[in-house]
């Protein structure tokens, strides 16, 4: 990747004239079956972009109360788009009721916001980075079009849904108007996502993604990473899924420890302290000075994620060393 970032071929993007930055984005339209496509540089970036490309001020989209879009994006659409956010519970499995889903969509009443937009996340974060799939899509799909309503996927890791669910990324997002993907996380680039969706959509999230401040200019720089990661870094992600069932295999009668090896499907694995004392944020930092990263993700739960830096021996010592600071504490 660093040998593809120091020789790549640039331009100005902001008008379109990185051949690089051009080339990612025609790849990553094509991978997922659509159109166009648009490099941002993160996945937060992408999924306000689409929101404000979907929605006006005023207008509501349907999301999951764990969505990484809800939780973890600073409330980006509503402080600067003024979209009115509706929450429905996540199943475990990282899905929402469709009942749920048609329940919520409000009717047509000066008293209520205009439901505009459906938003999805695959594979899910906080459900134990469980994919959704294309059955599941075409009901929401289904909903979607009965009630003119759009679809956007947070497709983050969309490539792992893919992998683990052996079918090709696009049948995961044919129903979605947009979607947006990550380089920088099992495809092992330092930056980057891309938003992907039809011609005009891109252009108007052109227009968002500059007014959010993410025009860019030399920025084939980085875009040749992302072209390394859709061209080499796909197919071995079965790798991080079989290193994150071999994790929890490791960890399943650990003492003081509960883990669920039939939630893990992807490269996350989620686990919970039962031991009464521990601190997650106590214990992460133990491990870290172990050289074992994991995040706290609640005040007893860690997570932890397999990636192309990590093989079978350092799970092995990984979960050794979380054993020995779980007995500890």
């Amino acid at each position: 990747m660093r040998r593809a970032m120091a020789e790549a071929e640039v331009g100005d993007d902001v008008f379109g004239e990185d051949p690089t930055v051009n080339r990612l984005e025609e790849m990553a339209a094509e991978r997922l079956g659509k159109e166009a496509g648009l490099f941002v540089v993160s996945g937060t970036m992408g999924n306000l972009v689409c929101l404000l490309t979907h929605c006006g001020r005023g207008d509501e989209v349907l999301l999951g109360d764990r969505s990484h879009t809800f939780v973890y994006e600073q409330g980006g659409s509503a402080a600067l788009g003024g979209i009115h956010p509706r929450t429905l519970p996540n199943q475990p499995d990282g899905t929402l009721d469709l009942v749920h889903v048609e329940e919520a969509i409000r009717p047509d009443n000066i008293h209520f916001p205009r439901t505009r937009l459906i938003v999805l996340e695959n594979t899910h974060n906080r459900c134990s980075g469980s994919p959704l799939t294309p059955e599941y899509m075409r009901g929401v799909g289904e909903i979607a079009r009965r009630h003119s309503l759009r679809i956007h996927v947070d497709g983050a890791r969309i490539f792992n849904a893919a992998v683990a669910l052996g079918v090709d990324a696009s049948d995961l997002v044919s129903e979605a108007d947009s979607v947006t993907f990550c380089l920088s996380k099992g495809l092992a680039a330092p930056v980057g996502s891309l938003v992907c969706g039809s011609r005009d959509f891109i252009r108007e999230a052109r227009r968002a993604r500059k007014v959010v401040g993410g025009g860019m200019r030399q920025a084939g720089v980085i875009a040749a990473a992302g072209i390394v990661a859709l061209t080499e870094m796909v197919d071995r992600l079965a790798d991080d899924h079989a290193n994150a069932r071999r994790l929890v295999e490791g960890l399943v009668d650990a003492e003081g420890l509960s883990v669920d090896p039939g939630k893990v499907q992807t490269n996350i694995v989620y686990m919970n302290m039962t031991q009464d004392g521990l601190l997650s944020a106590v214990v992460a930092e133990q491990l870290s000075r172990e050289g074992v990263l994991l995040l706290p993700t609640g005040p007893r739960q860690l997570r932890a994620v397999t990636n192309y830096h990590t093989n079978g021996d350092d799970v092995d010592y990984a979960a050794d060393v979380i054993r020995k600071v779980i007995n500890k504490g």
